[in-house]
Order: structure tokens, then C-alpha cells, then sequence
């Protein structure tokens, strides 16, 4: 039975031998459904239609697809000494892709920011042997296709492998994550956010959301809240969750300006 994925957000569903009657994350409000109504495709079509794409971005490598398909997020390989991770994860999958990052070590996890961005965990999973897909357990409603793969971490924090922290966040969603990077940016550290912390387009400041398509802004509270938890951790550089969405230096100052000005013009009243 094919296991079908949903053209607006990426989402692959259990194997049905027919499509579902919805997609159960677009039709939540921090989604949406495209104006011609829900579809669906296989990874088989999907790698008729779409190719991948290799683009390194300072020190880690950007892996995303063309044309854009999903939400069209980019996910990023974290390499080190300790091993390689998978941050946040695409839809799109297929050997060549498999031998390509074998090449570059291979990869020993997953992690994913939030459900947005969970798509065909389980394809890449077992492409690469069955390995673990760290996801937080406030989000485990929203896994579509469960699968023995899927560890579903408790608490604030949780190591994956040496200097590879996941930090729950909040805010978008319950579960909210970001990893820090303790090696990275020379030492100084970096921040791997999805749209948790959205690295928005003047690629000075950041955005919190609960919606970002739906235009629904977190309030005061859930804003405080994420700085509160990365204030811990030390980093210079955050990377977002699309293209060319990097804040390469100055990033803790960048956070903390931004959750100034998201607050300041949340209090603000009528002219």
C-alpha cells in the first residue's frame, strides 16, 4: 500500500490503499489548505516530478528540493567528529541522495523542529539503517505515520551526541525545538531553529509565530518563554529553516532585540 504524502505541507500519512479524507496538519490553523483543495502524491511521483538539492551554507550543508514542494523547507547536515545528524527533514528521498551523504559520513540521527517538518521521517530512517528520529513528546499527536524509529524525548533539554543539544523551545508549537551546536561558528556556537525562531528577511531579526501563512503572532508570555530557554546556551550564529536564512554572527543579540520589538509592538495601541 502506498504510503501518501500531502502536496501543501510535505506530511507523509501510514501506508492506506487509498488516499486519507484530509490532511489533519493542514487543516489545523497553523496551516492551510491550497485554494484547489487537498492532494496528494506518493515519494515515487515525487521523485518523477522534483530533484534534489546540495547547497553547502557555511559550515553545514543544505539539503532541499526543486521545484519547491511542501512548505519548502531545507533540511541541514550537521557533521562532526562524534557523528552526523539530520536537522529537520524533507520530503524527498531517494538512493542517489542516500549515497551522496553517505559519502560525507553518512548520518547517525534525526532531529525535527516540529511537526510541520516531521514528512517522510520514516523513509529516511530506514534509508540509512533504521536509525533514531528524536522528536519531543509534546508534539506526539501530530506523528502521522508512528513508526519504531521515532523517540519521543521528555523534558527541557536532551543530548543526542556529544556538543548536540535539542532544546524545547516552545512557542509555535508545544514542543517547539532548537539545537544548539557548541563547535560550531568556530567555537562560539550556533543555533539550529527551524521557524521556532524564524530568521526573517532582512536576515537581522527574528520571528515568533504561531502561524506564520495564518498571520496568528505569539503573545507576550511564549515569547519570553523561548528566550528564557536558549538564554542558557552560548552561540553566535542561527540558522532558519529555508534558503539563505542565516544569521551568521551576532545572533544572541539578534534574539534578544527581536523578542524586545515583537513585545514592544504587541503593547502597542491605536494611533
Amino acid at each position: 500500500m502506498p504510503a501518501f504524502i500531502c502536496t501543501t505541507c510535505g506530511t507523509q500519512y501510514a501506508p492506506t490503499e487509498t488516499p486519507p479524507g484530509e490532511c489533519i496538519i493542514c487543516e489545523e490553523e497553523r496551516q492551510y489548505l491550497q485554494p484547489t483543495g487537498q492532494a496528494w502524491t506518493t515519494l515515487e511521483r515525487l521523485n518523477i516530478t522534483h530533484k534534489a538539492i546540495f547547497h553547502p551554507e557555511y559550515e553545514f550543508l543544505s539539503i532541499g528540493n526543486a521545484p519547491a514542494f511542501g512548505i519548502n523547507q531545507r533540511a541541514l547536515l550537521v557533521r562532526t567528529p562524534e557523528g552526523n545528524i539530520l536537522w529537520d527533514c524533507i520530503s524527498l528521498i531517494n538512493p542517489a541522495m542516500v549515497e551522496i551523504i553517505n559519502g560525507l559520513g553518512g548520518i547517525q540521527a534525526i532531529a525535527i523542529s516540529h511537526p510541520h517538518y516531521y514528512t517522510t521521517l520514516v523513509e529516511w530512517s530506514r534509508a540509512f539503517g533504521d536509525i533514531p528520529v528524536y522528536l519531543h513528546a509534546a508534539d506526539a499527536e501530530w506523528v502521522m505515520r508512528p513508526d519504531h524509529c521515532i523517540t519521543h524525548w521528555m523534558g527541557e533539554t536532551h543530548e543526542i551526541l556529544p556538543g548536540l543539544t535539542l532544546i524545547r523551545a516552545g512557542g509555535h508549537y508545544t514542543g517547539g525545538t532548537v539545537l544548539h551546536v557548541a563547535s560550531a561558528a568556530e567555537g562560539r556556537g550556533a543555533l539550529l531553529s527551524g521557524d521556532i525562531l524564524q530568521v526573517v528577511a532582512d536576515r537581522k531579526h527574528l520571528g515568533f509565530m504561531r502561524s506564520y501563512p495564518n498571520f496568528i503572532p505569539l503573545g507576550e508570555a511564549a515569547v519570553r518563554a523561548i528566550g528564557e530557554r536558549v538564554a542558557p546556551f552560548r552561540y553566535d550564529a542561527i540558522y532558519g529553516a529555508f534558503w539563505e536564512r542565516s544569521i551568521p554572527t551576532g545572533a544572541e543579540a539578534a534574539v534578544k532585540a527581536s523578542i524586545d520589538r515583537h513585545i514592544h509592538w504587541l503593547n502597542q495601541g491605536a494611533d
